[in-house]
């Protein structure tokens, strides 16, 4: 065994060839390799490396994808690839490192002419992989699925999200693409089944808010939250909005968005 003296020098310069590999292999234009290593074999890393990073982007953002085309696609993954900091080795992780830096993109004046609605569809097209691999479980959220959902409080179930995006990312994709977003919010809900697919939903503004309530006060009684969502909406007839409302929650409930009350 050489003293750690010694032994310090050669893992120093392992690490400077290392690094000096991979910022090549990110950056192969304007980044020479290290010394010693033949174009063949550089060619192989370059390749393996970039393609697998796209490939699994293309899986992960796939109407994104589309509408970029072909040279487009390589050319914002290449871009991603060299100027991104990824603060994770995970590849469950990656699609939210790329959000991050289309986000980042989007900030910076860097002469980039991505359409206005780029970042909402990577989010509605992540989202649903979050919610895929989310370890989430209905039974970590203590319920009574019988409970009474106009005196109890209702429990939103923790594998449905509610959305709300500036542009209607449900519709963007090669043959539409808008340049300018609607008055109204699109409204959506993502929630994934008993068979672990993710279904989608069109929500209306009445039951986004609801849903938003529960999550905000999630103590008040059913009937608490139509109530104020009575006051809200400025509705005259109290007594038909609970009506309405109590087949709302019912309806909820039977979907799968709801879990039943608090216990």
């Amino acid at each position: 065994m050489p003293p750690e003296s010694a032994a310090q020098p050669v893992t120093d310069t392992l690490a400077a060839q290392q690094d000096a590999l991979a910022a090549h292999i990110r950056d192969p234009d304007r980044v020479p390799p290290p010394p010693g290593i033949e174009e063949r074999r550089l060619k192989i890393y370059r390749d393996l490396f970039f393609n697998n990073v796209e490939s699994l982007l293309a899986g992960n953002f796939p109407v994104l994808r589309r509408i970029h085309g072909d040279a487009g696609w390589r050319m914002l993954i290449r871009d991603f690839y060299r100027d991104h900091d990824c603060q994770t080795p995970l590849f469950t992780e990656l699609a939210r490192e790329f959000m991050r830096y289309l986000e980042a993109r989007a900030d910076t004046d860097a002469g980039h002419d991505d359409p206005p609605w780029q970042r909402e569809l990577a989010h509605y097209e992540w989202v649903e992989l979050a919610l895929q691999i989310s370890e989430a479980r209905v039974e970590d959220a203590a319920h009574d699925p019988d409970g009474d959902l106009l005196a109890g409080a209702p429990v939103v179930s923790p594998l449905a999200w509610p959305l709300a995006y500036a542009w209607p990312v449900h519709r963007i994709g090669p043959e539409y693409q808008p340049e300018t977003p609607p008055e109204a919010p699109t409204l959506l809900m993502l929630r994934r089944e008993p068979d672990g697919n993710v279904s989608f939903h069109a929500l209306t503004p009445l039951v986004f808010r609801l849903l938003q309530r529960l999550e905000e006060l999630p103590a008040l009684s059913g009937e608490a939250q139509l109530r104020a969502l009575a006051a809200e909406a400025g509705t005259p007839d109290v007594d038909a909005f609970l009506a309405e409302g109590a087949g709302m929650l019912a309806t909820l409930r039977a979907e799968g968005t709801l879990l039943g009350t608090a216990t």
